[in-house]
């Protein structure tokens, strides 16, 4: 295939192609639809913030449209799926296992994420939680008492819950299940009966898997962006070397200095995207840990979008809000919501709706979004979407006449 020259509109287009966000779907979605979404992003990220759906709900709501969200859980009940920090903390197809277990392994390079000094003050005290799931079964954190003194705040886990966690990143604990999002965790050979570490690829197998796995994901990539996808350390691989093997393909965008790669499997994609002919048709709401917008970097480039989750922001010095949830239109990202779903009161609230610079207001525009907007709101239980504040002003109020006449339409 001769190295093909993408617009920057045709990058974006085969960026959400291969992330499954370029165009509605156009049947029900089935439990295996969730496990072929996240093979297809590689990994999906975990967390527990739920002032609307939790994290990897949302982006698998993003991509499959209304599903029950029981089916993640029970793929990782049934072993389709594992924990691990991937990304971060996310759920991982299992066959992709024999990747990272070389970070379990070495697990004192985990940063903040292991304490080899906990391991060995709390020695004893971690080798008794071993033998008590070993004869006991799965436990979970909640299953202790708190007995040290401290009000159980963020990062003030109580001391077996730190021991669950360092031996979780030591490998010797996996996620077995979850109930009510709580992890319950189990002895790796039970859960993973079948490993053996002579099952291990060597880490220059797995550096050109992950690398691989990436630009696949990515649909198009950059060198730079490849690390963070499965925020791979040094020695880190490169992707031209991989096209000498034939393994990558070599393109260009429009007014970038540098290369991109293309995964082989995506040839025929790539060249329907650089012929204009990937047409990004979808409108949704985003999480803030979609792949699409985790790498702040990745996003900017591609799309212009400057975006930052504030939720760890001091409230005073917060710009948009404390969740804001990006809004995907028709290929391009052209605002954020700080959205809260009331759940009991059957309310979503948009407490404030930013667009982005430049947007071009319109009645289809205006309708896209409102639709996007109802969706996600009905898929939360929440028929009623209350909307706070927007900028600018004008779509405030075109939004507001959109859905008004939209409830007048569907009223007995």
């Amino acid at each position: 295939m001769s190295e093909l020259i993408f617009s920057l509109p045709a990058a974006r287009a085969l960026h959400l192609a291969a992330q499954g966000l370029l165009q509605p779907r156009r049947r029900k979605a089935q439990k295996a639809d969730v496990l072929d979404a996240i093979r297809q992003m590689g990994v999906l990220q975990i967390d527990t913030i739920h002032v609307v759906a939790r994290s990897p709900y949302l982006v698998l709501w993003s991509r499959l449209g209304d599903y029950p969200q029981a089916w993640l859980e029970e793929l990782l009940a049934e072993g389709a799926l594992f924990e691990y920090w991937a990304h971060e903390a996310c759920f991982v197809p299992i066959e992709d296992y024999r990747l990272l277990r070389h970070r379990m392994l070495d697990p004192a390079a985990m940063g903040w994420k292991y304490s080899v000094n906990w391991m060995k003050e709390k020695r004893k005290e971690v080798a008794a939680l071993l033998r008590h799931i070993r004869d006991h079964g799965p436990v979970r954190s909640s299953d202790f008492e708190r007995s040290d003194g401290q009000s159980g705040g963020w990062w003030e886990w109580k001391p077996e819950k730190r021991s669950l966690e360092v031996l979780f990143t030591a490998g010797q604990l996996m996620i077995a299940r979850r109930h009510n999002f709580q992890r319950i965790y189990d002895l790796a050979e039970r859960v993973l009966p079948g490993w053996d570490d002579s099952q291990l690829p060597t880490m220059d197998e797995v550096r050109r898997e992950m690398a691989l796995k990436t630009v696949k994901s990515l649909g198009l990539c950059r060198a730079a962006w490849i690390a963070d996808y499965y925020r791979s350390k040094p020695p880190r691989l490169d992707p031209e070397a991989l096209v000498e093997q034939g393994a990558l393909l070599r393109a260009r965008v429009q007014g970038w200095d540098d290369a991109v790669y293309i995964h082989p499997d995506l040839a025929d994609l790539a060249r329907s995207a650089a012929e204009g002919s990937l047409t990004p048709t979808l409108s949704t709401i985003l999480s803030p840990f979609d792949p699409i917008v985790w790498d702040r970097r990745r996003t900017l480039e591609l799309f212009g979008f400057d975006y930052r989750l504030e939720c760890y922001t001091p409230a005073a010095k917060r710009r948009y809000g404390y969740f804001t949830l990006p809004i995907l239109r028709r290929g391009l990202l052209v605002g954020r919501v700080d959205a809260k779903a009331h759940r009991r009161e059957g309310v979503f609230e948009l407490k404030a709706l930013t667009l982005e610079p430049g947007v071009r207001l319109s009645e289809r525009f205006t309708r896209d979004v409102a639709a996007a907007l109802q969706r996600c709101a009905g898929w939360h239980g929440c028929p009623q979407l209350r909307v706070g504040g927007a900028a600018p002003r004008a779509f405030g109020a075109m939004l507001q006449a959109v859905l008004a006449a939209d409830a007048l339409e569907a009223a007995p």
